[in-house]
């Protein structure tokens, strides 16, 4: 019964507000990398919101910004397994181990959902081919993302295999494509907007297109499932990045993401210690760094 209402009120809840309209609020910077150890802002530099460089607010700056919040949880995740791997004690090996294989089905799901919706809606819209090199960029680091997922799910059964050093190598093999094609993404969807097919802001077919790509954005996430993915997705979000402005993104009331995190978010209770925030949204250090 729990379960089924938990479940419920996170498809609601992110559903609704995932990549819908939201309320920007500046608030005090949550510090990125602000202490001694490092935090999950490294390897991968986090990518800058076209609406924080731009401040524009058409239909395709609005879901460039959105997909790059989406990217930089995504980042935060890839960074806080690159750092915590070679620290991770044999007692935490399982969790550390459901949080990495949440984040390889985060990823995989994410391109699936784009490559059988996102891209082909778009282009139906604009009446033309504008993702074939973001095809392309899929092509070139998928396959070593699947061969890093295998490795995981070889040793599901017995995390005491999980070796650090295996991890690394695998991870290394599609980090470079996989960083330049979350980064080149969010510039070929934000430059949509001065694609000569695109909807004219405030008229009816562009309102049609924001709703067809924000039901998208719901979907990438909660398809992944919500109490793995979703919550994968939550506490890596965090709200202090670019000076607060994405401080009220999604926008779910203060009490009701607290309510989900504390519930949803206990399925996996353990996972979620390796990641780079707080269930409140907030960074803080990483768990297995010594």
């Amino acid at each position: 019964m729990l379960y089924t209402l938990a479940t419920g009120l996170v498809s609601v809840v992110i559903g609704t507000y995932l990549l819908g309209s939201h309320r920007q609020v500046v608030m005090p910077a949550a510090s990125e990398s602000n202490g001694a150890k490092p935090w999950a802002d490294t390897p991968l530099a986090l990518i800058p919101t076209p609406a924080f460089l731009t401040n524009k607010t058409d239909m395709w700056t609005e879901g460039a910004s959105h997909m790059c919040n989406l990217h930089n949880a995504i980042f935060r995740g890839y960074n806080s397994m690159y750092l915590q791997a070679p620290h991770v004690r044999d007692a935490d090996k399982a969790d550390f181990l459901g949080y990495c294989r949440t984040w390889s089905k985060f990823v995989r799901t994410h391109a699936e959902k784009e490559e059988g919706e996102l891209f082909p809606d778009a282009e139906r819209l604009l009446g033309e081919e504008v993702f074939k090199h973001t095809h392309e960029e899929h092509d070139a680091f998928i396959p070593a993302l699947n061969e890093f997922h295998e490795y995981l799910e070889s040793i599901k059964a017995d995390a005491s295999q999980l070796s650090a050093a295996r991890m690394l190598e695998l991870m290394a093999a599609f980090e470079k494509p996989f960083e330049a094609h979350f980064r080149s993404e969010i510039d070929t969807i934000a430059a949509l907007a001065a694609h000569p097919n695109t909807p004219r802001e405030g008229t009816p077919e562009a309102a049609a297109a924001r709703s067809r790509f924000d039901a998208w954005g719901r979907r990438s996430v909660l398809t992944g499932g919500v109490t793995d993915v979703s919550m994968f997705f939550l506490f890596n979000l965090d709200r202090g990045h670019e000076g607060g402005r994405w401080s009220e993104w999604p926008e779910v009331p203060a009490a009701l993401r607290w309510a989900l995190t504390r519930t949803l978010g206990g399925w996996h209770a353990g996972w979620w210690r390796f990641a780079s925030c707080d269930a409140d949204g907030w960074p803080r250090e990483l768990y297995a760094l010594p």
